[in-house]
């Protein structure tokens, strides 16, 4: 006991010693694990076709395997968040990472195809959620290191690069691993994963400690916001998020937000290929656009909303603006004729600027959530939020089909403009001017 007491005084020591400066290694940190398991649960779909090759495995399999690492984040993210306002964050995302490593590096060496052997649809599925499982480990405790090394006025921007994290990892792995699958096999592609989240839980043992007490207290003047903003009760008396309505609002918000962000990604090649009629070219330029646009948009949102103050009401106009365009782009494909060129540059434009209005909002949304639970409770509330939204990510691609038969595809965008516009009522209304004016201050 005396030991854990004296290490754990000891890297409180060295994180004061090294000054609120520190924190952007911290943020570094959060950065890098949520990037390294983002390349795998983003990137291995786009090794689809060599798993359906590989494994032999049909369409309806496919979807069952990949299905499983969104349903194993979304099944953990919440224990996973409770442990980590329980172990603290330093000791959870070590133990996620290094886990999620260990699983990566067991599928690397036994659930591979090998010449005669082709390994079972069940062991590949249930590696996959198992890596889900364990990953699920990585997004509350980074987020909650986060919001603990920075202070209320510069939290938002933080988070937001913290959740760029995960376009930059999905890029990555759309990269790397289609190629290593193709010349290298499916060895390589877990493999390489494996040392990416083991590679990063060095990292965390090496910079992520405790921050100084006068980092993660909060200033008084932000105080008077919260307790303006009717949030003092989580984030002063450390009020479970849990019992919290306005917590489980932004929540849901954010799953019910997620569904047009994820159906962009999925299906929007498909879309603009089988109706747009558009090229290999335009479908990379097109999707890449939509990558890049969010990863500007969250950072600069976060930036933005911390100097006004105003991140619900920039959360509601997220929702609004992307029902909008999303309705827009349902009308167009009922009554346009795709066969036209400029047609088909005004589809992609309205993919474009619906993808980047649908992802824009991550980190501003996981901010308030964390904000009104309190850093204590961090973990917890931030579980919450990514509970919604990977159950979200395994929902949203098996909706998709039966969609398509039933109406084609204006019944797809409907639906999706329906989904951002449920998130208008359920998020939290904004705040006064004059509580805006202050937090300005």
């Amino acid at each position: 006991m005396d030991n854990a007491l004296n290490t754990r005084d000891t890297r409180t020591q060295q994180s004061a010693s090294r000054g609120s400066r520190h924190r952007w290694k911290v943020l570094g940190v959060g950065f890098s694990a949520n990037a390294s398991f983002a390349a795998a649960f983003s990137g291995i779909p786009t090794t689809a076709v060599f798993i359906r090759s590989g494994y032999h495995v049909g369409n309806s399999g496919l979807g069952l395997v990949l299905g499983m690492l969104g349903l194993g984040i979304a099944l953990s993210e919440l224990p996973w968040g409770l442990l980590t306002d329980r172990w603290g964050d330093r000791k959870v995302l070590l133990l996620g990472l290094s886990a999620t490593a260990a699983a990566l590096a067991a599928l690397a060496l036994f659930v591979v195809p090998r010449q005669a052997y082709v390994p079972g649809l069940a062991s590949l599925a249930l590696g996959l959620l198992l890596v889900g499982l364990l990953g699920g480990s990585v997004n509350g405790s980074s987020g909650r290191a986060v919001m603990a090394w920075f202070k209320e006025g510069e939290r938002g921007l933080a988070m937001s690069i913290r959740q760029t994290a995960v376009p930059a990892g999905g890029g990555i792995g759309a990269l790397m691993l289609p190629a290593l699958a193709l010349h290298f096999g499916f060895s390589a592609v877990y493999g390489v994963l494996a040392v990416l989240c083991a590679v990063t839980a060095a990292f965390a043992w090496r910079w992520l400690v405790e921050p100084p007490d006068e980092v993660s207290d909060e200033a008084p003047a932000a105080n008077e916001v919260a307790m303006a903003r009717g949030q003092a009760r989580s984030s002063v008396a450390g009020r479970n998020p849990l019992a919290d309505i306005s917590a489980w609002r932004v929540a849901f918000g954010i799953g019910a937000l997620c569904v047009p962000q994820l159906a962009v990604i999925t299906f929007a090649t498909v879309f603009l290929h089988d109706f747009g009629h558009a090229g290999v070219v335009t479908l990379s330029a097109t999707m890449a656009a939509v990558q890049t646009g969010a990863a500007i948009a969250r950072v600069w949102s976060g930036h933005w909303t911390d100097r006004r103050g105003n991140r619900r009401a920039y959360m509601r106009a997220c929702s609004l603006t992307t029902a909008v365009l999303f309705a827009v782009l349902a009308l167009m494909v009922a009554i346009a004729d795709a066969d036209h060129l400029a047609m088909t540059a005004v589809l992609v434009a309205l993919i474009v600027l619906g993808g980047v209005s649908a992802s824009a909002w991550h980190g501003v949304a996981f901010t308030e959530l964390a904000t009104l639970a309190g850093t204590q409770r961090a973990g917890t509330a931030l579980a919450m939020g990514n509970t919604f939204a990977f159950a979200t990510l395994f929902v949203t691609p098996l909706m998709i089909p039966p969609l398509l038969a039933l109406g084609a595809w204006p019944a797809v965008w409907v639906t999706t403009s329906v989904c951002a516009l449920i998130a208008l009522p359920v998020f939290p209304r904004a705040v006064a001017s004059a509580v805006t004016r202050s937090a300005r201050a």
